[in-house]
């Protein structure tokens, strides 16, 4: 069952995928789990890459997760294909899929599973695509085989820390401070100015040392096509407000609201005007 199902991820592009019994998990949302039917089995993990040549764009003022759809569209769409299938091949076993809102710690499993490792930015961490990987899992009753790994840390080479505007400071992150709702006081907002993104921060993966290293071996990029279409490295206020409720739902920032993300681009685009 494992090799099926590491086969039907890399054919959607998915080349990290690991297992860990869920006694090796955290729980953090049980309920999930009992409504899927699973108190026990196995949690296969994945790391899904992200990053495309459109976000190395120059003119790109928003964090490189946020370049392409909404990556929630992509998992939805993951399970949609695998998850029937794995039910079919396997009627005597339960399936279920989760990323982000999941019943488990997922960097937490991911790094038990051997996909990484935990970086002094607060990011997992993997050797071939970096910190630009989102996670999930399909969570099955089956029992796999599993041997959950050390839990593992970056050298600490303090590379991430010096790139941060804040010094890895969670309680003043500027990746926040994009996000906060409402109006901004005048330290804010000149923060935001200083900073030069209207959604995000990736200082501190862009200045890692595993990003780097990623780069130099030409592994950092992903080959799924759902992160390369109707991808949008700059925005605009003009471009926000001339989207659909629809297509602006399937972005990363929607989250927040149509007006924090322009009241960002507005202050942007003002400076930039008065240069």
């Amino acid at each position: 069952m494992l090799e099926r199902i590491k086969s039907l991820l890399s054919s959607h592009g998915v080349d990290l995928a690991a297992p860990l019994s869920l006694s090796d998990c955290t729980v953090t949302r049980a309920y999930l789990l009992e409504r899927a039917g699973i108190s026990s089995g196995t949690a296969v993990m994945m790391a899904v890459p992200y990053y495309t040549t459109l976000c190395d764009d120059p003119a790109r003022n928003i964090s490189v997760y946020a370049v392409s759809r909404d990556y929630h569209l992509f998992f939805a769409r993951l399970f949609d294909e695998v998850l029937p299938v794995l039910r079919r091949e396997f009627p005597d076993c339960r399936f279920a899929g989760f990323a982000d809102h999941s019943p488990i710690a997922e960097a937490e499993a991911a790094v038990r599973a051997g996909l990484g490792m935990y970086g002094k930015n607060h990011l997992f961490l993997t050797k071939k695509y970096s910190s630009f990987v989102f996670l999930g899992e399909i969570i099955t009753d089956a029992v796999l085989p599993a041997t959950p790994a050390p839990v593992t840390v970056c050298v600490d080479c303090g590379a991430c820390a010096a790139a941060c505007p804040v010094g890895l400071d969670v309680k003043n992150c500027v990746s926040a401070l994009t996000q906060k709702k409402g109006e901004l006081d005048e330290t804010e907002k000149a923060a935001l100015l200083a900073h030069g993104l209207a959604w995000g921060c990736d200082r501190c993966q862009e200045a890692c040392a595993v990003t780097k290293a990623a780069r130099a071996a030409g592994t950092l990029y992903t080959d799924i096509p759902f992160f390369k279409e109707s991808a949008v490295p700059h925005l605009t206020a003009d471009a926000v407000c001339a989207m659909t409720d629809e297509k602006f739902s399937e972005r990363a920032y929607a989250w927040r609201g149509r007006d924090v993300i322009l009241r960002n681009l507005t202050l942007l685009e003002r400076k930039e005007n008065e240069r």
